[in-house]
């Protein structure tokens, strides 16, 4: 596994709709490794993988400990609205409060490609419909509200 270097708002690469992945091999698994090793290692909750510069969609979630990988993932229902501050790698230094389903179910492949659902509330449906829309080329200050300077964590 190796860190990868995060790509920053203004690049033009966070605007782009990533494309379908079509071979599940080990370059696939090494890019979902080094994706997991980067988010833990910045202190993400979720990472897409245009976030790292790959082009592909695919992205990780990891809420209480619990890996979430899913690959061309797709948005099978949501329900409700819940309203949270949200930060982003790709955007450091920054918070804004955010529209998002209060539940989302989807599904996905996973790197063996194998079929996989997850559905969630609260800070889940938070993570999968931000990281979602990174596949879109949609960052979360395009829907934030009171955008403004994070305050320093210990």
């Amino acid at each position: 596994m190796a860190l990868r270097n995060i790509v920053l708002e203004g690049d033009e690469i966070l605007r782009k709709r990533a494309r379908e992945v079509t071979d599940l091999n080990a370059h696939v698994r090494m890019i979902l490794d080094d994706m997991l090793e980067t988010m833990r290692e910045y202190d993400g909750v979720g990472i897409a993988a245009p976030q790292v510069g790959i082009m592909k969609r695919m992205f990780i979630v990891e809420i209480d400990e619990q890996v979430m990988e899913l690959i061309n993932p797709e948005i099978l229902k949501t329900e409700g609205i819940q309203t949270e501050d949200e930060g982003c790698l790709s955007v450091p230094g920054k918070i804004g409060t955010v529209e998002r389903p209060a539940y989302i179910k989807m599904k996905g492949l996973n790197r063996e490609g194998q079929e996989v659902f997850y559905e969630g509330t609260g800070l889940l449906a938070v993570a999968l419909s931000h990281e979602y829309d990174h596949l879109n080329g949609v960052l979360y200050i395009d829907k934030a509200t009171n955008l403004r300077e994070a305050e320093a964590r210990d």
